[in-house]
């Protein structure tokens, strides 16, 4: 079962483990400038407005009332970055247009290892981009589908779906049993790892929009260390989460849709902090395929549609370190 509520999906998996919960929520950010230099974390600014396509079918196209699902309203060029949360682990597959944002192979409902191309939670905090190589993504930029911007359009040639899929899988009954409950003294920095609350501190005329790569970030996506047999891959809920310009969001719900985020550039004069993660877990390594995507701003460039807007590079002077568990530093007295 999956719940919208409070501008967040949480996936229930009763028939596997009553504690078998997990949360996802979409974070509106600050866009790094796509400039190939690599950046820290930028901040959260709020969670995006999730609204339940149901509720607004008359005025939403075909397509969008088959899958069913949820929408959130997006600027054009506006980031994002995807927040996990839930102490029960999970495995959860991300896709954009239908291309995988871990593995960059198309759609497919079933978990694959090789390569791996989902996450688990609650080791993976957040998803903000692209893997496109060890330790960095590639940021989630929003742009309208028809434009060849998207992951979608440059690696399969079309603009169909669009949009954001989601997929997860608990982590099978005694698995959970094994790791988790039989064992008294089991390491309890794994179980009581806080849900982050990280960083907490011209437009289309059409609907759709998807995701497009934006600026190089430092983030690490982390290798699944239960292993693929671990997942319960026959109690799965899937998600589509439409994008809808924010332009034609108040006409379709009668709702304001936020205000724009704050340019890197401003927030970083301001003296606002960025952030690093730290971990000592295994990282994924990049895919070729998502690798050699064009970004926004040079793309922008290759169609001779000038300069992407709000691209200054920047210099991050506060940059705070979170996950270094929960050891209490002795500090000087």
């Amino acid at each position: 079962m999956i719940e919208l509520l409070n501008n967040q999906l949480t996936f229930r998996f009763p028939e596997v483990h009553t504690k078998a919960v997990c949360s996802i929520d979409f974070q509106r950010t600050l866009r790094i400038p796509d400039d190939n230099r690599e950046y820290p974390l930028p901040p959260g600014v709020g969670r995006f407005p999730v609204e339940h396509v149901d509720d607004f079918e008359d005025k939403l196209p075909e397509a969008w009332r088959q899958h069913g699902g949820v929408f959130i309203p997006m600027y054009q060029s506006e980031a994002l970055w995807i927040n996990f949360s839930g102490d029960y682990p999970c495995a959860i597959k991300i896709a954009a247009g239908k291309i995988n944002a871990v593995s960059g192979k198309e759609w497919t409902n079933g978990l694959s290892d090789d390569p791996q191309d989902y996450a688990v939670i609650p080791e993976q905090p957040w998803l903000d981009g692209f893997n496109v190589s060890e330790g960095y993504i590639r940021q989630f930029v929003a742009m309208p589908l028809g434009e060849g911007f998207t992951a979608e359009e440059q690696i399969t040639g079309e603009a169909e779906h669009g949009g954001i899929q989601i997929i997860a899988y608990p982590m099978k009954h005694d698995v959970y049993v094994e790791h988790f409950e039989r064992q008294v003294d089991a390491d309890m920095d794994y179980l009581e790892m806080p849900a982050f609350l990280r960083r907490s501190v011209c437009e289309s005329s059409e609907p759709d929009m998807g995701l497009a790569p934006g600026g190089l970030m430092r983030q690490e996506i982390y290798e699944d260390e239960y292993g693929i047999d671990a997942w319960d891959q026959e109690n799965g809920f899937r998600c589509f989460v439409h994008l809808t310009n924010s332009a034609l969001y108040q006409s379709i719900t009668g709702h304001q849709p936020p205000h724009k985020p704050p340019s890197a550039k401003d927030y970083t004069n301001a003296g606002l902090p960025w952030f690093g993660y730290y971990s000592d877990k295994k990282a994924l390594p990049g895919t070729d395929t998502l690798s050699k995507l064009t970004s926004v701003g040079a793309k922008m460039i290759e169609k001779g549609k000038g300069l992407l807007t709000d691209n200054d590079p920047v210099q991050p002077k506060i940059v705070k370190t979170l996950g270094k568990g929960n050891t209490v530093r002795d500090g000087e007295f």
